[in-house]
């Protein structure tokens, strides 16, 4: 393990960074695990889902970082219960209100300096922006302006490359990449609403049912509803 490079890896204990997790392990890195609180609806759940994917893929280093401060700024359905979790549209073309306001960018910064207090050679992220909700700091473009403010404000001799895996997949085909890999699916959780069961209405639960469907494979978590897909 000490011969490998190391990269911290933004698990958040759903689908898509869990996959993201296993291309990195696949690519060779020895990963630390970052998880963030941010007072979320499902954050105990998400929680318990990092520690049992972490456990799975026997990660030593995790970080778990309370940013409650997400939740006293608001803006979000996901963090405001003043704010009702919209059900799925695939058809919407306005960003949700799930959108939790520059949530990423404020992600990484974590990430960055734990990364460089590690020596770390990369972070993954397992944002998504071709099959998605349309969060506007999902996309390339926002990552690539990130890997350059990772440049200029790290110490000189630190050299951090910042990958994001997923980002032009489909669900359906992170649920393959995923299974091709040993992902445990069962492990993880893509639901806004419930700690419990999940909704299977917003628009995470129908994302994931989506490409799950898509991909021919059954979705081993249990649901309220399924989206019924032709």
């Amino acid at each position: 393990m000490g011969n490998k490079p190391l990269a911290v890896v933004v698990l958040s204990g759903g689908m898509d960074s869990t996959v993201c997790a296993a291309i990195a392990i696949n690519q060779g890195f020895e990963i630390a695990g970052l998880h963030l609180n941010y007072g979320q609806r499902t954050e105990k759940k998400e929680l318990d889902c990092f520690n049992k994917i972490a456990d799975y893929y026997k990660i030593d280093k995790r970080l778990i970082i309370d940013f409650s401060q997400l939740s006293q700024i608001g803006g979000s359905s996901l963090t405001d219960y003043r704010l009702d979790v919209p059900e799925a549209n695939f058809e919407r073309d306005e960003i949700p209100n799930t959108y939790v306001p520059f949530r990423n960018a404020l992600i990484l910064s974590m990430a960055v300096a734990w990364a460089e207090v590690l020596n770390a050679n990369a972070i993954f992220i397992g944002a998504v922006e071709e099959d998605s909700s349309g969060y506007p700091d999902c996309r390339r473009i926002f990552f690539n302006a990130y890997q350059e403010i990772i440049n200029l404000g790290t110490k000189p001799e630190t050299k951090i490359k910042l990958y994001t895996p997923l980002i032009n997949m489909s669900k359906k085909d992170i649920v393959l990449t995923g299974n091709s890999l040993g992902v445990p699916f069962e492990l993880t959780w893509s639901c806004y609403k419930s700690n419990t069961i999940a909704c299977g209405e917003c628009d995470s639960c129908a994302l994931r049912l989506r490409g799950f469907y898509q991909a021919g494979i059954n979705d081993p978590l249990l649901y309220e509803k399924k989206i019924k897909f032709e």
